[in-house]
């Protein structure tokens, strides 16, 4: 940390006091809030340390272990290791903004950082974007320092950042992609391209990358292609267009940026690739450098997005530059319209925390986890002996294996595949004969106890025999919002 950056802490000790209250005000709606599916998730990572895991690298799982190591295994823990972190990435992020902004141009990118909604997901839910964020704007740092400062030591520390941010999340490889990107359009900086420096850099990202590569070696390659081929193939094995989901990805980018602070990065880019490619005009090496690391993640997904589903997160990293990009010419005017939003949209996400008014019909929801597990250890006094298992992908198996602090298990008792609950030793032979609860989640709510067979159909070759126990009732408003069925399963037949 230079001495500009203590100066501006120094300087901005309000603007860090504000984060400060932010930062206890969401840590006061987490009992409210309670926990997401993804925590739950992401907790049962941590619960099996590895080099790496199925659908995401090891870092957020190592973030758990040692929040809930310290802490103890409490939901606070795990939302405690999330705004932490993310609270370290701002912190990160205000200096890597002072490398291009003046004083108050860089309070405004924080602000602007701040006022997203993206900031309250990170700092709430748990994913792998958490510790890939940090990562990435410490790897922007030294990048910066290697580059226009030229600090030799600081490109070996670049590599290691870019390699620790693959670490967390796939998405990383366009950190390499965005400095050779720089490097090839940059004439005054190009010369490091055929530098030992640059050499180096990719080397030590190589290095630090191991892990990952290690495990994909020992379990057949399994997470690359999930997160490549695989992906490819559940898209279709012929190419279709899906305008609507073009609209959908702009829909749902604007809500985490807040429509403000997102048709303002469109536009300031629609300009500028004019500027550049219609009246040919230069743009600084600045400018450059947030852009390498800005427009292949923000253009790629978008172009990506009529052939594929693109999620909610997946642009996350290209926010870090593109945010410092748009306060510099982002006016007082629209700011004070983008901190409107703001405080509307948090106001109304409060509320609803606080008061369920819009029941969500699905399983990604805060709601209804502590009732299923309270019920489920009152039907375990019952049936000791029976194992549990769901299959809705990996939620509530996710979510029992917190709370009852046992294994839970998942679709790998029917035999199809489960995600990172069939790379943890299960041996399903060892269950053979033994009964089970099933618990079916329905996330509308409003099925009926059944009186003929409404279970996945595949569970009578796995089991002798399919006995409806009971019905659990997640009330809110004086109305039901989410419902469970479970079922017990007799002779185990793996």
């Amino acid at each position: 940390m230079d001495n500009r950056f203590i100066a501006g802490l120094k300087k901005d000790r309000f603007l860090w006091i504000a984060v400060l209250c932010i930062t206890v005000l969401r840590l006061a709606f987490v009992p409210l809030m309670g926990m997401m599916p993804q925590d739950a998730y992401y907790f049962f990572y941590s619960q099996h340390l590895s080099l790496s895991y199925f659908d995401h690298p090891p870092a957020v799982a190592w973030m758990l272990r040692i929040f809930t190591t310290v802490f103890g295994r409490h939901v606070f823990a795990l939302k405690l290791a999330d705004t932490v972190v993310t609270n370290l990435m701002m912190v990160v992020f205000y200096q890597l903004a002072g490398y291009f902004l003046p004083d108050g141009r860089r309070q405004r990118a924080l602000l602007l950082l701040m006022s997203t909604f993206m900031i309250t997901i990170l700092s709430l839910v748990s994913t792998p974007d958490i510790p890939l964020l940090l990562m990435w704007c410490l790897s922007l740092c030294f990048l910066y320092q290697a580059i226009f400062r030229e600090k030799k030591a600081s490109w070996i520390m670049a590599g290691i950042f870019m390699g620790l941010s693959f670490d967390s999340k796939y998405t990383a490889v366009f950190l390499p992609a965005g400095l050779t990107l720089f490097l090839l359009l940059s004439a005054a900086h190009r010369r490091w391209l055929f530098s030992r420096w640059y050499v180096g850099t990719l080397l030590s990202f190589g290095i630090m990358t191991l892990p990952v590569i290690i495990w994909n070696v020992q379990n057949g390659f399994a997470s690359f292609r999930f997160q490549s081929s695989s992906r490819m193939q559940a898209a279709g094995s012929h190419v279709q267009i899906h305008p609507l989901d073009f609209l959908g990805v702009i829909g749902h980018q604007s809500a985490i940026l807040l429509p403000v602070l997102f048709f303002a990065l469109v536009i300031l880019l629609w300009k500028t690739i004019g500027r550049v490619f219609l009246r040919w005009k230069r743009i600084s090496a600045h400018q450059l450098f947030l852009l390498s690391f800005f427009v292949p993640l923000f253009l790629g997904f978008f172009l990506l997005s009529p052939f594929y589903w693109v999620k909610l997160n997946w642009m996350m990293p290209a926010y870090l530059t593109g945010i410092i990009w748009v306060s510099i010419y982002c006016s007082q005017k629209w700011l004070r319209v983008q901190y409107i939003f703001s405080l509307v949209v948090h106001g109304v996400l409060a509320v609803e925390v606080l008061f369920y008014l819009v029941p969500i019909r699905s399983d990604d929801t805060w709601v209804g986890w502590d009732t299923l597990a309270s019920e489920m250890r009152s039907i375990q006094t019952l049936y000791p002996n029976h194992f549990i298992f769901s299959a809705d992908d990996y939620k509530t198996s996710a979510v029992l294996n917190f709370y009852l602090n046992e294994e839970v298990y998942s679709v790998n008792i029917l035999h199809r595949p489960a995600l990172q609950f069939d790379f943890v030793g299960t041996d399903l032979h060892s269950l053979k004969g033994r009964s089970a609860l099933f618990v079916d989640s329905n996330n509308n709510g409003f099925r009926p106890v059944p009186k003929t067979t409404s279970y996945p159909v595949e569970i009578n070759q796995y089991f002798e025999k399919v006995i409806p126990l009971k019905r659990i009732v997640v009330m809110r408003n004086g109305a039901v919002v989410r419902t469970f069925m479970v079922y017990e399963c007799v002779g185990y037949r793996p």
